[in-house]
């Protein structure tokens, strides 16, 4: 039996696995024991990947609408299609060219995400998109604004973790396992959630705040540190720029205000602002999106790395930490970077802070392109690994824009709900059917660590990779020169090349992957931070000069968006998006192992909360907003708190985005407001 050693892509983390294969066919996975990430563990998810792989609902071959039904076509007709298309659309305006890319392709390697972004560079629309309109880019912004870096927490050496608003063994499975390895050494672990999670029941403090006050705590502790004299001087004075302003805007606010906005008791917030500044090392986990998608989603990043830097957990072992990045090409060809994209006008932070560029639109403003022409028609849209009928906001409104778009395609490995409204299909490989670039760990984790995704087996039927397919096009395009190259194995290389590692390399000699640098404890000794003060900024001019608040000035979700006679109408708190660890988003539901063990979507509700509507455990609601209504489950629970409702994205049978709004709500960020939305529940037959 074959062993091919690839990286897992059914989440975000692209763990370590083995590919057992027998006769050209997957027998099973395994976790790779000698992969730093996950050390020979895997998640549900990834031990299911054969079945996901071999799954009946494939579709393997491209489609074309005709009227109401699919005909099979071959692939040089397919391009064909979508070339001619794009020669109309450059001749008017490139700019009317847009692609949203899923996390399969923001996450699933370097080589796809940059190459479909060089052809847009060329074709000449700056309109890409991706999940990051909604979550994790907001948390760059934010550690970008105040440190000038993206630093990420160092639980495994750390004394002290605060877990704030993540639920790490449904959603980041390497994390939690992590975090449970530093419990045995005996850390001290603080949650942060409305919810009892299961990290919240190792805890020794958990503290369930109302969802959407977040900023208020932080500034609650950040209260505490400084009035009680509890920051590190020596680093503060040292490396820190606006602490007296920090200071005199904490005094603003009592603790029984704040007390009273976050339903946590002042006791419990003194607690943990102590805690965290007596114990040594210590870092805060900040949830994936959890923090972002209120109106304070930037300013709840440069919170927390506000409260690292007071404590002097910056650039420390068990802090705030930074590993060395690997220097591979990138395919962006930025000379010829087209007119800014979508939404950048309103948020330009979102597109590029100082000389850090993130290089995409605001998808949030998508809308109103397609379905106004606002400020110019968007007319052909492609979508790849993303199914945004059931992943974006107001899902009533994303309906109406995939009907409105002259031409859509959409290129999936399965016929999702918004592949339904595609005019061109197109099938994808799997994770283990193509080659990519995995290089991205010290970001996400602080491991300096590269490896290939390799091609484990051949894909089935007529299935193609995204960069073959987009080869194709840009060939068909006339585009030789800005792509050269004849394979995806080629594309790899090239981009490798700065490394000192080829795709032969990473298959043959290291095929576990690479150590690409170190961590860098003490950083901002040797480079001080690249802000413009050089200081870490608590108190930022540059966001004074855009005229946004400077200091992390804490702001009620539901009376900043929809005030008084709303929250009346509509008195519960919604939050949505919660994961579980047998799907990602809107992925795989159609696996009979996973559906078996959930079967259908259900809203958390505490025992207090249904007492007062009469409802039961296991009984069918009714859950509105102004937006749209839902049929669902309720799970009665004492494992959220009173007068909240949790329900879960990705489930077609009760889709949760058909009340949640799509206007951005983070004026910094542009994001939308999905953790603090005004419902009302009832029961329903």
């Amino acid at each position: 039996m074959e062993i091919v050693k690839t990286a897992c892509e059914l989440c975000a983390w692209s763990c370590g696995m083995n590919v057992h294969i027998k006769n050209g066919k997957i027998e099973r996975v395994s976790g790779m024991k000698e992969h730093p990430l996950n050390r020979g563990r895997l998640c549900p998810k990834g031990s299911i990947s054969p079945d996901y792989v071999y799954s009946r609902d494939r579709i393997t071959h491209p489609m074309v609408r005709e009227g109401d039904r699919w005909k099979k076509i071959d692939w040089d007709d397919a391009t064909d299609l979508f070339v001619e298309n794009l020669r109309e659309i450059r001749e008017i305006d490139p700019r009317s060219f847009a692609t949203i890319i899923g996390m399969p392709i923001l996450l699933g390697g370097s080589s796809t995400v940059g190459f479909i972004r060089r052809f847009m560079d060329v074709f000449g629309s700056p309109n890409c998109f991706s999940p990051e309109s909604m979550c994790y880019r907001h948390e760059i912004i934010g550690y970008i604004l105040t440190l000038g870096k993206f630093p990420v927490a160092d639980p495994e050496n750390s004394n002290c973790i605060v877990v704030w608003a993540h639920n790490p063994h449904a959603s980041k499975p390497p994390l939690a396992w992590m975090i449970e390895r530093a419990r045995k050494r005996g850390a001290t672990l603080i949650v942060i959630d409305p919810r009892k999670t299961r990290v919240a029941e190792m805890a020794d403090i958990h503290a369930p705040v109302k969802p959407g006050s977040d900023t208020y705590l932080a500034v609650g502790m950040m209260k505490v540190i400084v009035e009680e004299e509890l920051y590190d001087r020596e680093f503060v004075t040292k490396f820190c720029h606006g602490f007296d302003r920090l200071e005199e805007f904490v005094s603003q606010y009592s603790l029984a205000e704040i007390a009273e906005k976050t339903w946590i008791h002042e006791d419990t917030i003194a607690e943990i602002a102590r805690e965290f500044t007596k114990t040594k090392p210590a870092c805060i986990v900040q949830g994936v999106n959890a923090l972002d998608q209120v109106p304070t989603g930037i300013q709840n990043a440069r919170s927390i790395a506000i409260i690292h830097a007071l404590t002097g957990n910056v650039d420390v072992k068990g802090g705030f930490v930074r590993a060395s990045r690997v220097h591979t090409r990138n395919l962006r060809l930025h000379e010829l970077l087209p007119d800014i994209p979508l939404g950048i006008e309103k948020h330009p932070f979102f597109y590029q802070i100082w000389q850090t560029h993130l290089g995409e639109g605001q998808g949030m403003y998508l809308y109103d392109a397609i379905l106004k022409g606002d400020p110019y028609q968007i007319k052909t849209l492609f979508i790849a690994g993303s199914n945004p009928l059931l992943t974006w906001p107001e899902s009533g409104r994303t309906a109406e824009m995939l009907k409105k778009v002259d031409f859509l395609v959409v290129m999936d490995m399965f016929m999702t709900e918004t592949a339904k409204h595609a005019d061109l299909f197109l099938p994808a490989t799997t994770f283990l059917e193509r080659l990519e670039l995995v290089d991205y760990y010290s970001v996400i984790f602080g491991i300096p660590y590269m490896m290939l995704r390799k091609k484990a087996i051949e894909p089935i039927g007529q299935a193609k990779s995204d960069v073959d397919f987009w080869l194709e096009v840009a060939r068909k395009m006339g585009y030789h020169e800005q792509f050269p190259w004849k394979s995806v194995e080629d594309v790899v290389n090239w981009v490798l090349e700065p490394t000192g590692y080829s795709v032969e390399d990473l298959t043959e000699k290291n095929p576990s992957g690479v150590w690409t640098g170190e961590v860098r404890y003490g950083e901002y000794m040797q480079r001080g931070f690249r802000t413009p003060s050089g200081r870490i900024e608590l108190y930022s001019d540059t966001l004074a000069e855009m005229g946004y608040d400077p200091l992390p000035v804490p702001k009620d979700p539901v009376q900043e968006i929809y005030g008084e006679e709303e929250s009346r109408e509509y008195p519960v708190i919604l939050t949505t998006g919660a994961r579980n660890v047998y799907f990602t988003h809107s992925q795989l539901r159609n696996v009979e192992k996973m559906r078996k063990i959930l079967p259908e979507p259900y809203a958390e509700i505490n025992p207090e909360t249904a007492r007062k509507y009469g409802i039961e455990d296991g009984e069918y609601i009714s859950v509105s907003t102004k937006y749209g209504s839902i049929r669902i489950r309720a799970k009665v629970t004492d494992g959220i708190v009173p007068d909240v409702i949790n329900i879960p994205h990705g489930w077609k049978e009760a889709n949760v985005n058909a009340l949640t709004p799509s206007r951005p709500a983070d004026p910094i960020s542009g994001c939308p407001l999905l953790k603090s939305v005004p419902a009302r529940i009832s029961k329903t037959s």
